[in-house]
């Protein structure tokens, strides 16, 4: 399950609750963290302490930050996520007028010996991760 340092946890809530249609699975509020479900998909995400590169105390004590955090987060990495109904998703993001990274689309990928297409859209959350929901439309 990956876990996500946010730079504001009440904005990435907004994001990923209303936005994306994530449900809270668990949360501690004392600690800034939260763990939310969409489909099968579950992620954590907790507020940063600090956008600053931890110092070895700090690594020693969970707080995971190898390097100075600056936008966009996540450089590199963008998480699939499958969904059932992309068009459900992608209209649900236009009512919250938040900006697609790239429309929905489809694409086919090669697969092991096979390939499988999908329907798929690419969106930013407020600190730059990048989502790309997917529904798979055949094997």
């Amino acid at each position: 399950m990956p876990e996500f340092y946010v730079s504001d946890l009440d904005a990435s809530l907004e994001f990923y609750l209303d936005v994306l249609g994530f449900r809270i699975d668990y949360e501690r509020p004392e600690d800034r963290f939260v763990t939310l479900t969409l489909g099968g998909a579950h992620i954590m995400l907790e507020e940063a302490p600090s956008l600053v590169r931890a110092s070895p105390d700090e690594f020693q004590q969970g707080q995971w930050r190898p390097a100075d955090m600056e936008r966009p987060f996540g450089r590199g990495l963008n998480l699939e996520i499958e969904i059932d109904d992309i068009g459900a998703a992608n209209d649900r993001i236009a009512m919250k007028n938040h900006p697609l990274v790239l429309d929905v689309h489809e694409k086919t990928y090669k697969v092991k010996a096979g390939r499988r297409t999908v329907l798929q859209l690419l969106v930013a959350d407020p600190d730059g991760y990048l989502i790309r929901l997917s529904q798979f439309l055949s094997d």
